[in-house]
């Protein structure tokens, strides 16, 4: 009997055990499943269950097979892409560090600009100074192979993937050279190559004029360094260029209001998600600044271009001058993840030091200058060929390209015709081109460059930008 009872407690002890350990896991699992809801509050929503059963049944059943990563930063792309917000979105991987390299001062390769013409890469310039400056690589050398790699129907992404690279590392890039018989390999080390973003020059008058085409981690440097040099040459005014820049970073555009700005005075104030919260940005200037300022903008000056030329506006008596900016008054942040993918979001919107909401509103000037009507004429395409016969808005556009070049095509009609073609063979000859009368690659090229060169000499936004300041520094 003694041994029954004591087979009875030990049963009825192991039954507990297990009713104890049975509530632990519960527990456990009830806990944990807890803790899986509030740290990934995604799988509260139903729809996850939709989106876990497609990850599952692509993985597991679609015929040609999936990559997992693919398909988590598609979905990842796809979130982004539902907000409807053109200025969000998701960069996976290489896209990621491609985005956030856009606001660095500086980038490591072999230091050269490049076109792409008839599906070949031309260079543009090289940088002085850089790698490939040193191993005399010129303006219309073509790049036909990197590392062996021949760039035939690569993209421009590829070829610029390939010659950026760690800093000390060499990269082989293969040249074809008008008036050599044979292409030449130049073997180069790749160097940090310093991004240049501010451009400045002195007019007449003691007019100094500093253009800046973004705002990058270095911008506020070079244009402290860029106004220095004017003062030195004796500046009595200052004309900041803002035209077609389409922003960047938000504490190198308050490093040159600072500048420009009395000191405490407000630049912009940032308004979040309700209103819950604002933050008020005012000058840090620690040294004055009694130059009147002028500032040129247009359709194209966008975001923290926008907040510069506000700022300067109410803070700083800068007259503008040229035409209504964008319109992106919102404010994205970046967050670079492990991988070095990036989710950048809206969240926040800009308000100028008056009160004025710049989000589709744009930045009026005081004085409204247009452009001439070629000013705002598309690029023409430099891999397809215009000829006789050719039809459409392309052929269109090269006419009125010519007329404003001075070589007369004819009524513009968008009709290659014979006048057409002789129009083209006379520009083509000035320009010590192969006069075949057709629109191609180089002979597009230099036609899009003699507008511009007229543009820069005719600028009347320039002209009246100029005007005015005058007038501000001779006191009227």
């Amino acid at each position: 009997m003694e041994t029954d009872s004591k087979m009875k407690r030990r049963g009825a002890g192991l039954l507990v055990v297990l009713a104890v350990l049975l509530v632990t896991v519960a527990a456990g699992f009830l806990a944990g499943r807890w803790w899986m809801m509030e740290r990934y509050p995604m799988l509260k929503d139903p729809a996850f269950a939709n989106l876990d059963y497609t990850y599952r049944e692509i993985m597991s059943d679609y015929l040609y097979g999936a990559d997992s990563s693919e398909l988590i930063h598609g979905a990842a792309k796809g979130m982004a892409a539902s907000l409807r917000d053109p200025y969000s979105a998701y960069y996976a991987g290489e896209e990621g560090k491609e985005y956030v390299q856009r606001y660095d001062d500086h980038i490591v390769g072999i230091g050269v600009e490049i076109r792409e013409e008839d599906g070949e890469f031309v260079v543009t310039s090289a940088y002085k100074g850089a790698p490939a400056d040193e191993a005399g690589i010129r303006k219309d050398d073509v790049i036909v192979a990197v590392d062996g790699v021949s760039m035939k129907g690569k993209s421009m992404q590829e070829l610029v993937s390939r010659t950026r690279g760690e800093v000390g590392t060499k990269v082989t890039i293969t040249i074809r050279r008008d008036g050599l018989t044979e292409p030449f390999d130049v073997t180069l080390v790749r160097e940090e190559i310093p991004v240049t973003t501010v451009y400045a020059e002195m007019l007449e008058d003691g007019i100094g004029k500093v253009q800046i085409t973004r705002f990058a981690e270095g911008t506020g440097k070079e244009f402290g360094k860029a106004v220095d040099e004017l003062l030195a040459q004796g500046m009595r005014g200052l004309l900041l260029d803002l035209r077609s820049n389409p922003g960047g970073l938000l504490s190198s555009t308050l490093e040159v209001a600072s500048r420009l700005i009395p000191k405490d005075k407000v630049i912009l104030e940032v308004v979040y998600k309700d209103e819950k919260r604002r933050i008020t940005y005012t000058s840090t200037q620690s040294k004055a600044w009694d130059k009147p300022i002028t500032v040129l903008i247009d359709e194209s000056s966008a975001s923290s271009a926008e907040v510069l030329a506000a700022a300067l506006r109410d803070s700083a008596g800068a007259k503008l001058v040229g035409m209504k900016t964008f319109g992106k008054g919102v404010v994205q942040m970046f967050r670079p993840l492990k991988d070095g993918s990036v989710l950048k979001l809206t969240e926040s919107e800009w308000v100028t030091p008056s009160g004025g909401r710049i989000n589709n509103v744009g930045i009026e000037p005081h004085v409204a200058v247009e452009l001439p009507d070629y000013a705002s004429l598309p690029a023409l395409p430099t891999d397809e060929v215009l000829k006789v016969g050719s039809l459409g808005q392309d052929v269109r556009t090269a006419e009125r390209m010519l007329e404003a070049v001075g070589y007369d095509p004819g009524e513009p009609e968008g009709i290659y015709d014979e006048r057409t073609a002789a129009a083209v063979e006379r520009f083509q000859r000035d320009e010590r081109l192969t006069p075949t009368g057709t629109i191609s690659g180089r002979t597009a090229f230099k036609l899009m460059d003699r507008l511009r060169t007229k543009l820069k000499e005719e600028d009347p936004q320039l002209k009246e930008a100029v005007r005015t300041l005058r007038g501000m520094i001779e006191g009227k």
